[in-house]
């Protein structure tokens, strides 16, 4: 399907009010620092430089929208969590979060990064609180995979999905490697089937 592929860049901004007005659908793409979340959209845009990959937590301090062929936008979102900047800077990246999450009118959905080794943690169901509460739709990419066994994969995904489905949240969870690129199509049909939907819909 191809989805991202065609992903250009338009704008970086520090605030949602810098934003281009809402006349596409968008994707949001959240995750703790270094959770793997550069990798994978640009993994998923087929683009090795898309989306800046730092070794260091934190380097993405603004939102970046990446425009789709169809019109619809992917909004890759700071890191947060135990990134390497003072806490007045962390705050105001979970203010900039939770504003976009919550009151962002033509948002359908979020993309939740996880490193599959440390799946849910705390400021992970901070995100989920945030955005279960919108009534849209929330899909977990368990990133790294490749660093997992078969057994272990089998067991995380199994397991996460049990934690998610005791919250009675619409989540979907699924395994993704940037590495060895696996889980792409699993991504697009979860997301494309977001995009077929309208706004109205999703919204309470």
């Amino acid at each position: 399907m191809a989805l991202f592929r065609h992903a250009v860049f338009e704008i970086s901004v520090a605030e949602p009010g810098g934003l281009p007005a809402p006349f596409g659908k968008e994707i949001a793409f959240a995750g703790r620092s270094n959770s793997g979340k550069s990798s994978a959209i640009n993994t998923l845009a087929g683009h090795t430089r898309l989306a800046y990959v730092s070794k260091t937590p934190g380097r993405t301090q603004l939102i970046n929208l990446f425009r789709l062929k169809g019109g619809a936008a992917m909004v890759d979102l700071p890191g947060y969590g135990f990134a390497q900047v003072p806490m007045a800077v962390r705050k105001q990246w979970q203010g900039l979060l939770e504003h976009y999450l919550t009151e962002r009118s033509n948002l359908v959905g979020l993309v939740l990064i996880m490193d599959s080794r440390r799946p849910l943690l705390e400021l992970d169901w901070k995100m989920i609180g945030w955005f279960t509460a919108t009534g849209r739709p929330i899909h977990c990419l368990l990133t790294k995979s490749d660093k997992l066994t078969k057994q272990e994969q089998t067991k995380t995904l199994r397991e996460t999905k049990k934690a998610l489905a005791d919250q009675g949240s619409p989540i979907t969870v699924q395994l993704f490697s940037s590495l060895k690129k696996t889980g792409m199509e699993e991504v697009e049909t979860v997301v494309g089937a977001w995009l077929n939907e309208s706004v109205e819909a999703l919204t309470p």
